[in-house]
């Protein structure tokens, strides 16, 4: 069987490259197209030089070689060719000089077609020759003859052809040869320095291992009376001295394509015992005559009926025939297998201590070469344990057989809804994908062939953390369902996103033995919430910009606060979904300056006291805009807009003098960002500060007006800030 394997493997031949060089148009063209129909790669050339220059710098199994190029004829041509490389050539030529071509073989020569013949015999006879070359690599081939120059001749007509060759100069030389190789072939001398060809011959003949390799008998003189005898012995062919080139080759394929054809019989026919073994291994199998009487039974079926063989050999299956099975059944049996057609059903049968098992089986007639019924085949299936659970719901909860197909037909179309409606898929306990179904495989643009074998990382997008999937496989390690929206990432880099719910599947003893995941797609749900808190984003924004407007202020005001607490959220450990939150609801922090009346908000000079009070109710007033939503951004903007006027020591602060962290934490990023910014720009009741003003104010309200940590956070990260102004500067900034 293993020598069979190996041929099996010979057998996927290759597609070959090859070389055509042709001058006619006509013929080049043809013979292109026809072996890229055979699967081929095809480089047409069509002068000598051409062909020369692609050889240069390419590797080709084949040329295909007309004779008479513009630049080039007959020995000439091969012989140019054959200088480049250890070419395999097939002349395809329309005038072969048929009295010096058995000279030419030595150039790498396979055979000559003629451009008479029709166009489908020529490509055919091209890739069977292409395959044959291929195929021959596994053929070894021995040369006993004392003469070098006779192996020289045969091994330069073997090799072009990937044979394997073997030499042997001597009688003794050839034995040693024959007892340690494999070989498919053998060319024998008759007149070898230490002993006839004829022993050689007769010992090949009675060694078991070596008598049925062919034997070609190559002698300088022969007669009747000597072939009639070494034939007797064994040989094969016969060819004098000097041989005809072509003549050999031709006889060496023919019996080597013989021994081919003998090994590809025999692996067939291991193979289909291979197939009968496996068959008899896993089914319940019988043979019986014509007649019905059993001539042979498989161990499984004595395993399930409780009988030995020799109880039921000799016997008819009425020995295992249960009483619950009408006599209408089997009536209709033999009808059917009696006509030569296969019977198909289940049987109810009856072991040897009187239990019943039932059988899906099928019974197939064998025929003889004439169409006669010679016996018959039982392969059989146990279906107890499901017919068990019909007659059981049947019992007790009163479902018939056709309900209980109508009930397992549901099912099957609960299946289909289920696999056509849902992204799924299996993988074993360790995460490599056993199972995709069609919807896995259209949203991710992957092939089945590319995902199975693989882990679900092969969609795992970059932008899902870590630690999301540590707590998915903790949950389903400990045999618990995990439900969760991943961003995934298609073959095309492109994201989706699905709802997931990864379901641990366990044997009988709660071992787990593959999870199912099944998904909904939700990338249109998610990229419409995406879009809609990027248009709350953008109002807000944009009333931001509306509220400093009004203080005569830029929008870049608005844009340098929002970086500037969302750089100082992070410097505090706040994670990337708090620090966006901020910076997207920070432009509403003066939101209520829309109410303040303009002899108040944009007077040059100092507030008094009543002014003063109008001004500081922006705060309250921006709370109460922006209260009640139930939205996160909402919320958040409320909270700074209310409390980022409060000081962190609690003097001095409104609305509420609120104190130390009883302020919230958006709220005390936002009053430092407000503030540096505020005072490193032109307002109309002041002039920007200088850098070191703006710094020696910070450090001194360190405690008072601002949280000191956060106030460490940011002078120790001042660069970063300044970065920040810097892009985002006004033409009146510091």
């Amino acid at each position: 069987m293993a020598e069979c394997m190996q041929n099996s493997s010979a057998s996927k031949i290759r597609k070959g490259s090859i070389l055509i060089v042709e001058d006619s148009s006509l013929f080049n063209n043809a013979l292109r197209r026809g072996l890229i129909s055979f699967g081929h790669e095809v480089t047409s050339t069509f002068t000598l030089d051409e062909a020369l220059l692609h050889l240069e710098n390419n590797l080709y199994d084949l040329v295909v070689l007309d004779l008479h190029l513009p630049d080039g004829e007959g020995e000439d041509l091969l012989e140019n060719l054959s200088s480049k490389q250890k070419l395999k050539i097939i002349v395809y030529t329309s005038d072969p000089d048929k009295e010096r071509r058995n000279e030419w073989f030595r150039y790498g020569v396979l055979g000559y077609l003629s451009k008479n013949d029709p166009f489908p015999h020529v490509i055919q006879e091209i890739d069977k020759t292409l395959k044959a070359i291929q195929e021959n690599t596994h053929y070894n081939i021995l040369v006993v003859d004392d003469s070098s120059v006779v192996r020289r001749q045969v091994t330069s007509l073997l090799q072009p052809r990937n044979y394997k060759i073997s030499i042997a100069i001597d009688g003794d030389s050839a034995i040693e040869v024959i007892n340690t190789q494999q070989l498919d072939l053998i060319l024998l001398d008759l007149e070898l320095p230490d002993m006839n060809g004829e022993e050689v011959l007769k010992y090949l003949k009675k060694n078991s291992a070596s008598a049925e390799i062919p034997v070609f008998i190559l002698t300088g003189t022969y007669d009747a009376s000597t072939v009639g005898r070494l034939i007797k012995q064994g040989a094969n062919e016969f060819f004098l001295k000097p041989f005809v080139a072509e003549e050999l080759l031709m006889k060496i394929d023919f019996w080597i394509d013989s021994k081919r054809k003998t090994r590809q019989i025999e692996c067939e026919r291991q193979l289909l015992q291979e197939y009968k073994d496996t068959v008899d291994r896993s089914s319940i199998v019988s043979k019986t005559d014509k007649r019905g009487i059993i001539t042979f039974v498989n161990d499984k079926f004595c395993e399930i009926s409780g009988y030995s063989p020799a109880e039921l050999i000799g016997k008819p299956h009425n020995t295992v025939r249960h009483p619950d099975m009408p006599k209408e059944a089997f009536e209709e049996l033999w009808q059917t297998i009696l006509s030569g057609q296969v019977w198909e059903g289940i049987v109810k049968n009856r072991k040897k201590d009187g239990s019943p098992y039932w059988v899906q089986t099928t019974i197939n007639p064998i025929v003889d070469i004439e169409g006669n019924i010679v016996e018959y085949i039982g392969v059989r299936t146990d279906i107890t344990e499901l017919q068990n659970i019909k007659e059981t719901l049947q019992d007790k909860l009163h479902i018939s057989e056709e309900h209980f197909e109508d009930i397992y037909r549901r099912a099957q179309l609960y299946e289909k809804a289920i696999d056509e409606s849902n992204i799924l898929s299996r993988t074993t306990a360790d995460g490599t994908i056993l199972y995709v179904n069609n919807r896995f495989c259209e949203i991710t643009g992957y092939r089945e062939e590319e995902i199975i074998g693989k882990t679900h990382a092969i969609v795992r997008h970059p932008d899902t953390p870590k630690k999301v999937f540590a707590d998915m496989w903790k949950t389903i390690q400990s045999g618990k369902v995990w439900n969760g929206v991943l961003k995934n990432r298609k073959k095309d880099g492109s994201p989706y996103w699905v709802d997931s719910t990864i379901i641990p599947i366990k044997d009988k003893e709660e071992k787990i033995i593959e999870y199912m995941a099944i998904r909904h797609e939700v990338t249109e749900i998610i990229t419409l919430h995406e879009e809609i808190e990027k248009t709350q984003q953008e109002i807000i924004y944009r009333m931001g910009e509306i509220g400093e407007s009004r203080s005569k202020e830029t929008g870049n005001h608005v844009r340098r606060v929002a970086e500037y607490s969302k750089l100082l959220a992070f410097k505090a450990g706040l994670d990337e979904k708090e620090a966006n939150l901020i910076a997207d609801a920070s432009p509403m922090h003066d939101i209520g300056k829309v109410a303040i009346p303009d002899s108040v908000l944009h007077k040059p000079g100092s507030l008094n006291e009543a002014e003063w009070l109008v001004m500081r109710s922006h705060s309250s007033i921006g709370h109460k805009v922006l209260s009640g939503s139930d939205r996160p951004l909402l919320n958040a903007a409320s909270i700074i807009a209310h409390e980022h006027h409060e000081k962190y020591s609690g003097g001095g602060g409104y609305p509420s003098g609120l104190v130390g962290e009883d302020i919230h934490i958006y709220a005390r990023i936002v009053t430092i960002a407000d503030v540096f910014d505020a005072l490193g720009s032109d307002r109309v009741y002041k002039k920007a500060w200088s850098l070191e003003k703006i710094i020696t104010l910070f450090k001194e309200e360190k405690g008072k007006h601002f949280d000191p940590r956060l106030v460490e956070l940011f002078l120790d990260n001042l660069d970063d800030f300044l970065v920040i102004r810097d892009r985002y500067q006004d033409h009146t900034q510091f």
